[in-house]
């Protein structure tokens, strides 16, 4: 699926809808260059979880966990991990296979970690039309996502 995105209000928008749509361990992989709005969708998917907390980028913490919404939230930023070992040594496998959803940006940085199925969501500035217009796209690995079909309607 692919949207073209002009505001961060509607970045913000899809991110709603794909959270409130989103189950219990369900993983959201983010990728794209710096600036194109991966903490915005973040915080989009945590509103539609019901996450009334603040949403941040955890940059130095690896991983922030919300807890006020209908399900945990787990974003990771895994920007300046530069081990693999050092996303183990958090408790990576526990959060990622419990009750919670997943966001973790950056996720190019640790494929190598991430289970086969999960939500694949690729931003890309498309600065041929506007500083703001963006491309998101976004690719599921296992049926388990096939009810993100209904973002196709939006």
């Amino acid at each position: 699926m692919e949207f073209i995105i002009d505001s961060v209000q509607d970045t913000f928008e899809l991110g709603n809808k794909i959270g409130s749509l989103a189950k219990a361990s369900d993983i959201f992989c983010l990728t794209g260059d710096l600036g194109t709005g991966k903490t915005h969708i973040t915080k989009g998917i945590a509103k539609g979880l019901g996450v009334t907390d603040n949403i941040t980028s955890p940059t130095f913490n690896i991983v922030n966990e919300y807890h006020s919404g209908r399900l945990i939230l787990y974003h990771f930023d895994v920007y300046r991990v530069n081990d693999p070992d050092e996303i183990y040594a958090i408790g990576f496998d526990e959060y990622i296979f419990g009750d919670g959803v997943s966001v973790i940006e950056w996720a190019n940085y640790i494929e190598e970690l991430i289970p086969k199925e999960y939500v694949h969501i690729h931003i890309q500035k498309l600065p041929e039309l506007s500083d703001n217009h963006r491309k998101i796209t976004i690719k599921y690995f296992g049926d388990k996502y096939s009810y993100l079909k209904e973002l196709e309607r939006c």
